[in-house]
């Protein structure tokens, strides 16, 4: 019998972004490192919280695995203790900040969005892109947020594609450098360039520094959608969730430019949340489109059969997908210039 409880899940959603969100700003995983336990009483006296509101967060927590109960008191989940513990590798807790301060309440009119065709998160009247701002606040969040995506998906790239066979990889729109630093801390043959936006590269050199590899990765600041040409030199391209951002002309134009400068042999790595060829799912990329409706002008996500076709007639031969579960893709789309 068909029921309405999958529409409930649906609606409850929001309840339990909201309590993992909650969660890290109160700091409560971070807290509980390192295999602590508190009880409700301990809990409320730590965060200033009556009883009740205590008891709630710490049963809500546990219902969505990010506690588990031990004894009287709760302690992190493995989930937890990896990935919401601040100084942790692969810490997400900025992902999840960004999405709560920047992303959740544009959420709330995204009717507008889908009436206008136009973003929520910035005005295109007053900035050239989401990522032209000079709001420190706004890019350290942002970026902050993106590497704690991306750090682990690169994790999960390399486990499904051997960049070992490569020598020079060229980060196109590379961020704060996850990719290069994950790829280059395995590989110790492997060297790298990210390009991105001057204030961008600032922010890479800085975790690149962290990393102990400013000997293997540097930057150069440019304008991936605006300068004549990609710098040369490099093996394999990638172009890590940055395609979504824009729509289908200005994708064309840009894997153009990364074939002109790949050498022969060259390999492009396209890694996204892709769609099905039907176009049906799964939710992560088609809730990721959604989303590029609230922050972009004309991103959206695309299924791997799009990128295979505009691959091909951008000149690429054997393309073909990889298929991988992380947070911020679940498959590459890999092709090779002749």
């Amino acid at each position: 019998m068909i029921t309405p409880t999958p529409l409930m899940h649906l609606v409850a959603g929001v309840w339990g972004f909201k309590t993992l969100a909650v969660g890290v700003e109160f700091g409560l995983f971070t807290r509980l490192a390192g295999g602590r336990t508190v009880t409700v009483a301990e809990a409320a006296a730590e965060f200033g919280l009556d009883e009740r509101p205590a008891d709630l967060l710490l049963s809500a927590s546990a219902s969505l695995g990010l506690l588990e109960k031990a004894g009287d008191g709760y302690r992190n989940s493995a989930l937890a203790e990896q990935f919401l513990v601040e100084g942790r590798p692969y810490y997400f807790g900025a992902q999840v900040r960004y999405s709560d301060l920047r992303t959740y309440l544009p959420w709330h009119r995204v009717g507008e969005a889908l009436r206008g065709n136009r973003p929520l998160t910035w005005d295109p009247q007053q900035q050239d892109s989401l990522f032209d701002t000079t709001d420190p606040e706004l890019v350290a969040q942002f970026w902050d947020a993106m590497f704690a995506t991306s750090r682990f998906t690169a994790r999960a790239l390399a486990d499904a594609y051997d960049f070992g066979a490569h020598r020079r990889l060229l980060d196109v729109g590379g961020g704060a450098g996850a990719f290069p630093i994950e790829f280059c801390l395995r590989l110790p043959e492997l060297r790298a360039t990210i390009l991105d936006l001057p204030h961008v590269c600032v922010r890479a050199g800085e975790r690149i520094a962290e990393a102990g590899l400013t000997d293997r990765i540097g930057t150069v600041a440019g304008d991936f959608l605006a300068d004549p040409a990609l710098p040369d030199g490099h093996d394999v391209i990638l172009l890590s969730m940055i395609l979504h951002d824009w729509d289908e002309p200005t994708n064309r134009a840009l894997l153009a430019r990364c074939h002109a400068a790949l050498p022969p042999g060259g390999v492009i790595v396209i890694s996204e949340l892709l769609l099905n060829d039907e176009r049906t799912g799964p939710p992560e990329a088609a809730l990721m489109g959604m989303n590029m409706l609230v922050e972009t002008e004309g991103g959206k996500n695309y299924s791997g059969a799009e990128y295979r076709r505009w691959l091909t007639d951008a000149g690429f031969v054997d393309v073909r997908t990889v298929p991988f579960e992380a947070p911020g893709a679940n498959g590459a789309v890999l092709a090779r210039r002749p």
